[in-house]
């Protein structure tokens, strides 16, 4: 009998502990969150020149290396409130090159994104080169596979997820469940919360939240870009793929820049 009242002492002290945690436990509903984008630009430079017999090519590299650090890094701001957010890049204290040799499609990305998850559409504005256009589509359907592993970031706790995009894109997401939105950086989308981190290991990049901050994020805050030549997402393939079509070893990797 004595057993019997232990045994239902310790579940009910159970019941209360996990009552009280959930409690406790706050959900970020709307608010700020501040990335940072590396790219790890003297292994992407050796990818670009793999194959050159020219030695321009690694003259010009090793000019590179001695005027610019290994990572490139770049920063962005997502807003949201509920289901929708505005992804953009913060142009102050960006780092930069002028070298031709650092010209790297998937490393100088500059989308503007509006995501609504309530009708599962976007309204990305992308700068391809000397164009800009104004990209209306639904979102990407991404088939993610949920793992165990956990890390912190940003003071939240995530869940790591890995994810084949675009055909041959291999991507590590870790998300929290403590902000419901289920966004995050670029255009990526679908996981039971907001993605703090993410990672291309193949393509040498990685986006990390560094901040986040709950504060009201009006309408106003969301409003998705204007300014660019419309079409959807099967238009601008077609365009990518007209114009890339004399680039050579290089098309495929512009092409999965422009299309991320």
């Amino acid at each position: 009998m004595k057993t019997i009242i232990n045994r239902f002492l310790i579940l009910i002290i159970v019941l209360t502990s996990c009552n009280t945690f959930a409690q406790n436990d706050h959900f970020v509903q709307n608010g700020v969150i501040e990335f940072e984008k590396k790219s790890n630009m003297y292994a992407l430079i050796t990818k670009k020149i793999k194959g050159e017999t020219d030695s321009y090519y690694q003259a010009a590299f090793e000019s590179y290396k001695k005027t610019n650090p290994q990572f490139k890094t770049t920063k962005s701001i997502l807003s949201f409130s509920k289901n929708k957010s505005l992804y953009k890049w913060d142009e102050t204290n960006q780092s930069a090159s002028n070298s031709w040799i650092a010209d790297d499609a998937m490393a100088n990305l500059k989308n503007i994104i509006a995501t609504d998850l309530d009708t599962q559409t976007s309204i990305t504005q992308k700068n391809v080169y000397d164009d800009l256009y104004l990209v209306k589509d639904s979102l990407r359907k991404i088939d993610w596979k949920i793992t165990d592993e956990t890390r912190e970031i940003a003071g939240y706790e995530c869940r790591r997820a890995n994810a084949i995009v675009l055909d041959s894109v291999y991507v590590v997401a870790y998300y929290t469940i403590q902000i419901p939105f289920a966004g995050g950086p670029e255009s990526f989308t679908g996981l039971p919360g907001t993605i703090l981190g993410l990672a291309m290991p193949h393509e040498n990049m990685t986006w990390f939240a560094t901040k986040v901050t709950e504060i009201p994020v009006s309408d106003k805050d969301l409003a998705p870009p204007i300014k660019g030549k419309p079409t959807d997402n099967k238009g601008l393939n077609k365009i990518l793929l007209d114009a890339l079509k004399g680039w050579g070893k290089w098309a495929k990797k512009t092409f999965q820049a422009y299309s991320l």
